[in-house]
């Protein structure tokens, strides 16, 4: 029965590294209230507004510090022991937790504060977040590292399923300070998981903060052949058929439903994540890397677009899982490609371009999608959406014949 085994995920990393189980526990804990928080947040905005355009700006509002900040985050953990740093942004996180509880508590109802408060937790985040990513490398050796990459997928599609199931149970039962309040509780389990860790300086002494630094990265992520190409695929992806900001739209105009069927819409992508990321043991041992995220991106836009074709609640939600599924492949080979590609004085600021583009280009993708949607409605947005995913993998598919052909164990 080995090979029966192998088709499920490697748990390896999680046997054989004490820091990365730790680790690990902390992000998965943290995703589900971040996640929470997502769907909270674009529940109260349409309460407030009933515009999925109001919807689509919270994105902006990730967006804009996202972009201003992500590169000089990554410079940032390059400079300075990582470990020290994510403690002091991880708090922080925390603390724009307590506020948006509180807001909801008092009923405040002010559309600008959750604005700023989303934009103040980007703009942590992006600094959080690429010095967080360079953790796994050095406590994993390489050939654990999509084994690593794709439990943290399982997690995290984990929490795509189970964040906007709490989130609409709690919000519809308690309040929506309930959902703000956990996410804020959770951040409690990152902080004792970086804790535990030892110093995490850079490697080498690190490089100086500064717009030096930052063009470095820059430099070596456009003339390097596989990293570049990743990132255009990812945003080729998310900036043209992001489809969460149409969710709460979707469910009133469309599948006739509330914000349990926003939740049902938003763990529907989960659904397929989590059950690829449980069957995703022979992603370790697949060679050709490339040619798989060219795959795995077109059924995603295959899928997205096709939603915009049913009334049927849960053919919609088949669909939105075979596009979790499909992601899971893209981000798995991307985080692979990335850490393997890049050496660890350069890995906050190559994570920090990952960060920008794995975040922001999710967040102008709902940007794109919430205006379309204004302008002709939720249904051509995703409809639209998923085409041009489609015609943009196919120019990408014939852009790079060094990606196509990449071959991770050559």
């Amino acid at each position: 029965m080995p090979g029966t085994w192998r088709l499920f995920a490697d748990v390896t990393p999680l046997r054989e590294s004490v820091e990365f189980r730790w680790l690990w526990a902390g992000q998965s804990l943290s995703s589900i209230g971040t996640m929470m928080t997502g769907v909270a947040v674009a529940i109260q905005v349409y309460d407030l507004t009933g515009s999925s355009v109001a919807v689509g700006a919270v994105s902006l509002a990730t967006l804009v510090p996202t972009l201003l900040l992500g590169l000089f985050g990554g410079s940032i953990a390059d400079a300075v022991d990582r470990r020290r740093l994510v403690l002091i942004t991880g708090s922080l996180l925390m603390l724009v937790s307590m506020v948006f509880a509180l807001q909801a508590w008092l009923d405040w109802g002010q559309l600008w504060l959750l604005y700023v408060l989303t934009a103040i937790g980007a703009a942590a985040s992006a600094i959080d977040t690429p010095a967080r990513r360079t953790f796994i490398p050095r406590v994993l050796p390489p050939k654990l590292l999509p084994a690593a990459a794709a439990l943290h997928q399982l997690s995290f599609q984990a929490a795509i399923i189970a964040a906007p199931v709490l989130a609409g149970v709690l919000i519809s039962a308690v309040g929506l300070e309930a959902a703000y309040g956990l996410d804020a509780l959770t951040f409690v389990a990152v902080l004792v998981s970086v804790r535990r860790l030892p110093p995490m300086p850079p490697e080498g002494g690190g490089a100086t903060f500064g717009v030096r630094s930052v063009v470095e990265g820059l430099r070596y992520a456009v003339r390097h052949p596989l990293i570049g190409m990743i990132f255009l695929i990812d945003l080729n992806a998310t900036v043209l058929a992001m489809p969460t900001a149409l969710f709460p739209a979707l469910a009133d105009t469309r599948f006739g439903g509330g914000a349990q069927t926003v939740g049902y819409l938003y763990a529907a992508i989960g659904v397929g994540g989590i059950v690829a990321g449980i069957l995703s043991g022979p992603l370790g041992h697949l060679r050709h890397q490339g040619r798989a995220m060219l795959i795995s991106v077109a059924i995603w836009g295959a899928a997205i677009g096709s939603v915009g074709l049913t009334h049927n609640l849960w053919i919609a939600v088949a669909l939105l899982a075979t596009a979790g599924a499909a992601d899971i492949v893209t981000t798995v080979f991307r985080a692979t490609i990335l850490q393997t590609a890049t050496p660890d004085d350069l890995r906050g600021r190559l994570n920090s371009l990952d960060f920008i583009v794995g975040l922001g280009g999710p967040h102008l993708g709902n940007v794109r999608a919430g205006t379309v949607a204004g302008f002709f409605g939720p249904t051509i947005s995703i409809l639209t959406g998923g085409l041009l995913c489609l015609l943009g993998i196919a120019a990408l598919t014939g852009a790079s014949k060094t990606f196509r052909r990449y071959d991770a164990k050559a």
